[in-house]
């Protein structure tokens, strides 16, 4: 079965810091990858060179077999991306977004439609319908970005913190229907700070420290090799945190 995602060698320079350094991994159909890392650690970069939102300076990236770089419509045509930020246009109502969304996925009027309905009715957003998105709040916006990113029914949906800003009931629906979209046969490959998320969620971890891949494994794979330890105490290991124990019990015992 063909990768849904492969970054092969993938490499960003920015002056004379390397923000990712010969990144190598692949993403199957059917799975929920967290990509974990600490702040600066080059999880965004490595996910915008997937998107094609930057350009790498060594190796390239494929979505379902196709070059970001060198088809980037059709490739384009098969992901979603949802940023931790949404950056959507204020000036648009609601439903004026989220349709503009479904054409420029060609989704056919009808089924768009149907979808967006369902969607808002979902996220208890169908009677902001109407209302520009300038006077949404942070996570109103975030919630319609999901929606729109869902609507073309997309073979993988790239995020970054997908839950953040998000109340627990919308972070619930979040997860649940990103579930349910990788138990249709599709991929979700997403940044996250909140371990517990990625532990509960997760079919497999990467994780990734001054744009070095560390560790990429099933998550209960990872654990049973690192003694059954828990997903933060991983990652804390493996990215030089352990260090924060000592310093806390150091600032107790200087008080």
């Amino acid at each position: 079965m063909p990768y849904i995602i492969e970054a092969k060698g993938l490499r960003k320079q920015f002056g004379d810091f390397t923000a990712v350094d010969g990144v190598d991994f692949n993403i199957n159909p059917g799975e929920i990858v967290g990509f974990l890392g600490p702040n600066g650690a080059g999880k965004t970069t490595t996910i915008k060179m997937i998107t094609g939102l930057l350009e790498p300076d060594g190796g390239h990236a494929l979505v379902t077999g196709l070059d970001i770089q060198k088809e980037p419509l059709k490739a384009k045509a098969q992901f979603a991306y949802v940023p931790d930020t949404p950056n959507l246009y204020g000036k648009l109502k609601e439903i004026e977004y989220l349709r503009f969304m479904g054409q420029l996925y060609h989704v056919p009027s009808d089924l768009a439609e149907e979808r967006i309905k369902q969607l808002l009715d979902l996220f208890g957003l169908t009677d902001k319908a109407g209302n520009y998105l300038d006077g949404f709040s942070h996570g109103m916006q975030q919630k319609v970005a999901i929606i729109g990113a869902l609507l073309h029914d997309p073979k993988v949906i790239l995020m970054d913190e997908p839950t953040v800003g998000l109340d627990p009931r919308s972070a619930r629906l979040v997860k649940d229907l990103l579930v349910q979209h990788r138990d249709n046969g599709n991929a979700i490959f997403f940044s996250s700070h909140i371990l517990e998320i990625v532990q509960n969620m997760c079919d497999r971890v990467i994780i990734i420290n001054h744009g070095v891949i560390l560790a990429d494994a099933p998550v209960d794979e990872l654990r049973e090799m690192r003694g059954d330890q828990s997903l933060e105490d991983i990652f804390l290991e493996l990215t030089g945190g352990k260090d924060v124990d000592d310093m806390v019990k150091e600032l107790g015992n200087a008080r």
